[in-house]
């Protein structure tokens, strides 16, 4: 027959059991809200990041790019009380902001204030011009989606030339096209220049602009320098 402290014991060890049997519900029913508050908190990181850089690449944040595709409503209606929506590219591995269009067609596509405007001067905007055809005849070539579109700054110097005339001097212009590709880079169109004097065309160039537009000011510009004209460097907005 079992003692009194036998029975003490064991008394003891089932009140334990119960205190960790209810440690265990308890612990079960805040894991439950607390993983729900790491998916919001996911979705903000994402919507921020969005907000930030105006788009996502799925090279380059893997995770935050599947949040946002995988949970396109959870995204639209973070985005939609601010007049915003996303925008996707599966093939090229891109989400970005787009501005809501509405019905009217005077609607400027970039008049929110929350999205910056994308105002370029004449020769960024050429730039990004010759960017595009390098980065089409770099996709024809490796495959819609190839995310290595490499280009050497000492090929662009030449192509520039071509319609903004010789400054007479290579220092000129490799400081020329240092500075303006340092401009883009703040627009997310290419990378910054690696140890072989390369950049590399982020993607996103591929919505960045109207390419019947790029055409017309190339043709355009052509035709000035041609014609022994000297373009001017007045503002242009490029539309996506």
């Amino acid at each position: 027959m079992a003692g009194i402290f036998d029975r003490m014991a064991g008394n003891k060890v089932v009140e334990e059991e119960a205190d960790l049997a209810g440690d265990t519900e308890h612990f079960e029913a805040i894991d439950e809200p607390a993983d729900e508050r790491r998916t919001q908190q996911q979705l903000r990181e994402t919507v921020q990041e969005m907000l930030k850089y105006g788009l996502l690449e799925e090279s380059h944040k893997p995770n935050l790019y599947r949040i946002a595709r995988t949970h396109p409503e959870d995204m639209a209606g973070v985005l939609e009380p601010l007049d915003l929506a996303m925008g996707t590219d599966e093939v090229r591995g891109l989400v970005f902001i787009t501005v809501r269009q509405k019905e009217t067609a005077e609607q400027d596509d970039w008049s929110h204030p929350l999205v910056r405007r994308q105002r370029l001067n004449l020769e960024q905007s050429l730039l990004i011009a010759i960017l595009r055809q390098h980065f089409i005849a770099y996709e024809q070539e490796s495959g819609t989606g190839a995310s290595l579109a490499l280009v050497a700054i000492d090929e662009l110097i030449p192509q520039l030339q071509v319609y903004l005339g010789d400054l007479g001097s290579d220092a000129r212009e490799r400081t020329r096209i240092i500075t303006l590709l340092d401009q883009l880079k703040g627009h997310g169109v290419v990378s910054a220049p690696d140890t072989h004097d390369r950049i590399i065309i982020r993607p996103i160039i591929a919505h960045l602009a109207n390419p019947e537009n790029l055409q017309a000011l190339l043709a355009w510009l052509k035709a000035q320098a041609e014609g022994g004209g000297t373009p001017k460097s007045a503002d242009n907005e490029v539309m996506p």
